[in-house]
């Protein structure tokens, strides 16, 4: 069986990683338009309950990821000028390059061929294939090559986003709201290494 995933992002390598770890005969292929060094992005976050998971899926990609997180178990909630904190929650954050660095170890311990600095524009570029899984994001063009077979949904919404990066560190995950004469801004933010948050 060969199964390709368009896109070599974390769910793309991490799809590719438990692929092939259930069946080491197939023939697993990743694509990925950018260079192995370059992503979008600063860090991403895990509940324990995904850790959980991720553990009992794979425990070497587990025992990457944990050796390379920053964990917490509190969250704080600002509003109107005060913080209410809960705790015991557990969260780990990390940083975006770090855990595609993880994975690509792990894809190529494991066999699994990814080929950096390929586009793939159209489902039949990637050769005789018995399953091809569109890993490739938000603007997927092989679901937009097949948007009348998915039927996806798209429902805009007026919310801006903007993902950046600090290094202004926070005692635990954060999440900040204040109201002005243009809406209501939140904050959401986390440390995902030693010298860097999220927010």
């Amino acid at each position: 069986m060969r199964v390709v995933c368009v896109g070599g992002g974390p769910g793309g390598l991490y799809l590719a990683v438990l692929l092939k770890r259930a069946d080491p005969s197939r023939e697993v292929v990743v694509y990925e338009r950018n260079p192995p060094d370059r992503t979008f992005g600063f860090g991403v976050v895990f509940s324990d309950a995904t850790l959980g998971n991720i553990e009992a899926a794979d425990p070497e990609t587990y025992a990457a990821i944990a050796a390379r997180f920053s964990h917490w178990d509190d969250i704080d909630v600002h509003v109107r000028g005060e913080v209410f904190r809960s705790t015991g929650h557990g969260f780990a954050g990390m940083g975006r390059q770090t855990l595609l660095e993880v994975l690509q170890r792990r894809c190529a311990a494991l066999g699994v061929e990814v080929h950096h600095e390929t586009e793939i524009t159209d489902a039949a570029e990637v050769g005789p294939a018995d399953l091809v899984v569109a890993c490739d994001g938000l603007n997927s063009r092989l679901r937009t090559q097949y948007a009348e077979h998915f039927q996806p949904t798209i429902d805009p919404r007026p919310n801006r986003f903007i993902w950046l990066g600090t290094t202004r560190r926070f005692p635990a995950f954060t999440f900040d709201f204040v109201e002005d004469a243009h809406g209501l801004w939140r904050l959401h933010a986390y440390n995902y290494d030693r010298d860097h948050s999220t927010v």
